[in-house]
C-alpha cells in the first residue's frame, strides 16, 4: 500500500512538472505534432519503402524542431536534463 501511495505521489508530481509550459508553446508544439503526423500519415501512402522512411525522417524533424521551439519559448532555450538523451537527473 505504502508503494502505492508513493508512485501515485510521484506521478502526480511529473503530470504538474510538464503542466508548467505557457499555453503559447503548447500551442507551437501541438501545430508541429499535428503536422508530423499529417506527414506520417502521408509517408504510409509512398510508392517506396525509401520513400516512407525518409518521408517520416522528415516528420520526426519537424516535431523535434516544434518541441525546440516551445522549449525556447518556455526557457530562453534551457532544456531540462530529463529531454536530453544519454543525461540523467542523480546527484553524484
Amino acid at each position: 500500500m505504502r508503494k502505492l501511495i508513493l508512485t501515485s505521489v510521484a506521478s502526480i508530481g511529473l503530470i504538474s512538472l510538464g503542466a508548467c509550459q505557457s499555453e503559447q508553446a503548447d500551442q507551437v508544439e501541438d501545430q508541429a505534432e499535428a503536422q508530423a503526423d499529417a506527414m506520417e500519415d502521408a509517408a504510409d501512402q509512398a510508392p517506396t519503402e525509401a520513400q516512407e522512411d525518409a518521408m517520416e525522417a522528415q516528420a520526426d524533424a519537424v516535431e523535434e524542431a516544434g518541441e525546440e521551439k516551445a522549449n525556447a519559448m518556455d526557457d530562453n532555450g534551457e532544456i531540462a536534463p530529463s529531454e536530453v538523451p544519454g543525461t540523467t537527473t542523480e546527484n553524484k
